[in-house]
């Protein structure tokens, strides 16, 4: 069984400021991680390989430096990793990356589940893995939150929704999406990290892969970010004093008429 687990490595969002000046975002100095979405993912994965055994690929498309999440991911117990990493790539939205994502899937060829974290916490649209699925025609399951069990082609999961959640068969190959309650991420060990350091990460660029060209970097995407601020701060609430609760009560109901709120 061969498992492709997508990852994106994003800046670290509680460290993360916007330049009031430029209204684009301060990167230098600020550290980057594995989308925590994705980590599930792969644990999730690497249950899958444990009990019924596959080989599990960690693919990501970002600059070089994004090596260093792969490289995690290897120390995770992944058996191959692969960036995709060209200029071409550069400024590409959701449409563009899932087509440049699906190119790479397309190439590793064979692919029986992909599993994709629920969304990444830099743009939270949770958009490029059901893309994914739709430019490579496969069946798909957003925010599972169990996998439950494979039985030949058919794999059974829970999915979460607002109001519980519902076991679906999806027939493979399928692509999953997956949420934060369906694991808790292993850390990588010792051994773990000193292998994956001796391992070899794959890069491709726009060249090895099958690929319009309209249909990745800024070319494809219809959609751009013209600006980034950060939301003026409202007024600070009001706390309310008083030696009894009846007293609170009172100038609360007082305030609120006053404001015509009722």
């Amino acid at each position: 069984m061969e498992i492709v687990v997508c990852i994106k490595q994003v800046p670290d969002t509680t460290e993360v400021k916007i330049d009031p000046v430029t209204n684009t975002l301060i990167r230098q100095g600020v550290p980057s991680i594995v989308n925590p979405f994705d980590k599930n993912a792969l644990e999730a994965a690497l249950q899958l390989k444990a009990k019924y055994g596959a080989r599990v690929t960690v693919l990501s498309m970002g600059p070089p430096q994004a090596k260093d999440a792969l490289k995690e991911c290897l120390a995770m117990g992944a058996d191959e990793a692969i960036l995709m990493s060209d200029r071409a790539f550069g400024g590409s939205d959701t449409l563009a990356t899932s087509n440049t994502l699906a190119a790479g899937i397309n190439k590793i060829d064979k692919v029986d589940i992909i599993i994709c974290g629920k969304q990444a916490i830099d743009g939270d649209t949770a958009q490029v893995g059901p893309e994914m699925a739709e430019h490579l025609n496969l069946t798909q399951v957003t925010y599972v939150s169990k996998i439950d069990s494979i039985d030949g082609k058919i794999i059974r999961v829970e999915r979460e929704h607002e109001e519980g959640y519902e076991v679906v068969d999806a027939q493979m190959p399928v692509l999953l999406t997956v949420v934060k309650s369906i694991n808790e991420p292993r850390t990588p060990t010792v051994k773990g990290l000193m292998k994956a350091s001796r391992k070899e990460i794959t890069t491709w660029t726009v060249n090895d892969i099958v690929v319009d060209s309209s249909a990745i970097g800024l070319k494809g995407s219809p959609t751009q970010v013209r600006r980034i601020f950060t939301p003026e701060r409202r007024i600070q609430g009001e706390l309310i004093q008083a030696d009894t609760a009846r007293e609170a009560a009172a100038t609360l109901a007082r305030r609120l008429i006053e404001a015509k709120i009722i």
